[in-house]
C-alpha cells in the first residue's frame, strides 16, 4: 500500500472514471487499473464495481475504505503545511491588535519570531476588546488578543479563542501608599476613593452591578489612555480597578496590585483569537505555537 494508490482510489470516488482519474494524475490508465487492483489484492476486498455506463462506483466496504484514505490524505496535507510554516523563508506580514494593559507580556514573543523571521513585518495595534472584535471579523488583523470571561466566550460562538492567562481582578494603588501593603482588599474600601477607570465593557459593567452594591462609585474618569490612568494613580489621585495581569510585575513598577475579594466573581482569561473556521495563515500559525 502506497499514498498513490489512496489518492487513486479516492479521485476515482469522486469522477467514478478510472480515465478521468489517469487524466487528473497525467499517468496512463493502465496504471490506474493495476495500482488500484494491487490494493484490492492487498486487502483482500473489492473497493469498486466497475460497469459500463455507471462506471466505477465504490462497494460497501470499498466506501469505508475510501473514507479512510482520504482522511489520511487530508491529514499528510496538514503535515505538509505544518512543515512549510517552519521554513526559514517565511515571508509577509502579521496583523496584532491588543487590548493595551497586557501588551507588555508580548513583547518577548514578538522580539524572538522578528530575530527568527526578519522577513515577516510584524504591525501591532492597540485597541478595545469592540474594535478588536471587530477587526478580526473583517479581516482587518490576522490575530486578536482580548480578556473575556467564560460567559462571555460562550455568547460569543463566532469567535475561536485560545487561553494564555487566567486573572483576577486587583485595585492599582501608589506604590507610596499605605494601601500597597495590603494584601488584599474589600469591594466596600473602594467607597473613599476615587477611581480611573480603562474604558472596558467588562470593568464597566462590573463596577456598575458589583460595587455599587457598596456605595455608588466615584469615578473620575474612564479612558482608554493606559499612560493617563497610570499617571493618575501614581500622583494619587485616584486608584484603578483591573486584571491582575495588566499590572507590570518587579520592583521599579510605580503601581501596586492588591487583590480585591470578590467570591462571585469569575475569572478573566487573556489569550489570543481567531474567527472560527477562518484558516490562519503560516505565519499567524508560526507566531502562535511560540505563545503555547
Amino acid at each position: 500500500m502506497n499514498l498513490e494508490q489512496l489518492e487513486y482510489i479516492v479521485d476515482v470516488a469522486k469522477t467514478r472514471s478510472l480515465t478521468k482519474t489517469a487524466q487528473n494524475a497525467h499517468v496512463t490508465l493502465s496504471a490506474v487499473s493495476q495500482s488500484i487492483s494491487l490494493l484490492e489484492a492487498e486487502l483482500g476486498l473489492v473497493l469498486f464495481n466497475r460497469s459500463r455506463g455507471v462506471g466505477a462506483v465504490p462497494t460497501q466496504e470499498g466506501q469505508a475504505i475510501i473514507g479512510r484514505a482520504a482522511e489520511i490524505l487530508a491529514k499528510l496535507d496538514a503535515l505538509r503545511s505544518e512543515a512549510n510554516s517552519y521554513s526559514d523563508r517565511l515571508s509577509g506580514e502579521l496583523n496584532i491588535a491588543t487590548i493595551p494593559g497586557p501588551m507588555h507580556l508580548l513583547m518577548e514573543t514578538i522580539a524572538g519570531f522578528r530575530r527568527d523571521y526578519p522577513d515577516v513585518k510584524i504591525r501591532i495595534y492597540e485597541q478595545g476588546p469592540k474594535e478588536i472584535l471587530d477587526e478580526l471579523h473583517h479581516g482587518g488583523i490576522d490575530l486578536g488578543f482580548i480578556a473575556i470571561t467564560a460567559d462571555l466566550l460562550a455568547q460569543n460562538k463566532t469567535l475561536q479563542f485560545e487561553k494564555l492567562l487566567t486573572g483576577k481582578m486587583v485595585v492599582g494603588v501608589p506604590k507610596t501608599s499605605l494601601l500597597a501593603l495590603e494584601k488584599s482588599m474589600k469591594p466596600e474600601q473602594l467607597a473613599g476613593y476615587s477611581l480611573v477607570l480603562y474604558d472596558d465593557a467588562l470593568i464597566r459593567d462590573y463596577l456598575t452591578t458589583k460595587l455599587a452594591e457598596y456605595g455608588e462609585p466615584d469615578i473620575l474618569f474612564a479612558t482608554n489612555n493606559v499612560q493617563a490612568i497610570q499617571n493618575a494613580v501614581k500622583e494619587g489621585l485616584a486608584l484603578t480597578v483591573g486584571v491582575d495581569y495588566s499590572f507590570e510585575s518587579g520592583r521599579q513598577a510605580e503601581i501596586v496590585p492588591v487583590e480585591l475579594e470578590l467570591p462571585d466573581f469569575h475569572p478573566v482569561y487573556y489569550g489570543w483569537a481567531i474567527p472560527r473556521g477562518k484558516q490562519a495563515s503560516a505565519i499567524t500559525k508560526s507566531f502562535v505555537r511560540r505563545l503555547q
